[in-house]
């Protein structure tokens, strides 16, 4: 059985995470009241337990703004008294004048491997985090962006279908940055219509060498682990940008909020079960091990 790289997980303190504090909001992934608490590095470990998971990559969970550097210090002290995870993907604004103060806070982290700034942005508020929908297209931020090439770092980008024009500006803009497509593209209009411009827009992001989809968070939109929707997406993601540029996340503890992590993977595997024993390993061990440099 492959070994699994888990490139999307988190870890968390409620008291640091604003969005979990004060009343009650409406989220992307629905009701999530039983995730309103601390979400340590050892209940992630328990859940993982028996799943064959060997490395895992912790991806900024939005701290507060100006407690980047402190979210990064609590996941390397994690990783430091436990072995997971392996890679963080931190937080930084790169829509200041010089994002590089930030990114030089983080160096002194050992783990660090990438940056996370989310972009997407829907006419439905409720999927809206962006301020715009074109933010990837604003010259400060592919500017800031393009610094990630310096410190080796790569950018988890989140958008959906309708950005990806966008999204595909700039990963051209920063031809030595690598970008981590979130969520395989956030595919949220299941009509045969949305499907359809969803693969088109995956289509056109995926002829930019430097950008690699993340399967994960599949359960985002329809709040269940469904074992056909995870194959539909898994094996069209994987037909666009092949297996050597995908790679499987469980976005735990958000999908907990559904479904137990070794059912979980379970689907996931039977999704790629037909697709063969060497793109199964490249979705869930080998991309990942050589995008985050887990090696």
């Amino acid at each position: 059985m492959t070994p699994i790289v888990d490139a999307h997980h988190h870890i968390w303190r409620r008291a640091d995470l604003p969005w979990l504090d004060g009343p009650m909001q409406p989220r992307i992934f629905g009701p999530y009241e039983a995730i309103r608490r601390d979400y340590p590095i050892s209940e992630y470990l328990s859940d993982i337990a028996g799943s064959e998971v060997i490395r895992s990559v912790y991806v900024q969970a939005n701290w507060a703004k100006d407690a980047f550097e402190d979210e990064v210090a609590y996941v390397q002290r994690a990783a430091d008294e436990t072995g997971y995870p392996q890679a963080i993907v931190g937080y930084a604004d790169f829509l200041v004048d010089d994002v590089r103060p930030q990114l030089d806070r983080l160096t002194k982290y050992r783990g660090m491997r990438g940056l996370r700034m989310q972009l997407h942005w829907h006419e439905n508020p409720q999927y809206r985090f962006a301020a715009k929908p074109d933010l990837a297209r604003e010259p400060l931020l592919q500017r800031n962006v393009a610094r990630l090439a310096d410190y080796g770092w790569s950018f988890d980008l989140q958008v959906f279908a309708g950005q990806m024009d966008g999204a595909a500006d700039l990963a051209a803009a920063c031809p030595k940055v690598t970008f981590v497509l979130q969520h395989a593209g956030m595919l949220e209009d299941l009509s045969a219509t949305g499907r359809t411009q969803w693969r088109a827009a995956m289509h056109h992001l995926a002829a930019r060498p430097n950008v690699v989809s993340k399967l994960s968070a599949l359960g985002t939109f329809i709040h269940r682990n469904d074992p056909v929707h995870i194959a539909t997406v898994v094996r069209q993601t994987v037909e666009v940008f092949g297996p050597a540029r995908c790679m499987f996340g469980s976005n735990f503890p958000i999908e907990k909020l559904w479904t137990r992590y070794g059912d979980l993977v379970a689907a996931y595997r039977r999704a790629l079960e037909p697709l063969g024993e060497t793109t199964a390993r490249a979705v869930l061990r080998d991309t990942a091990t050589s995008i985050y440099r887990l090696n």
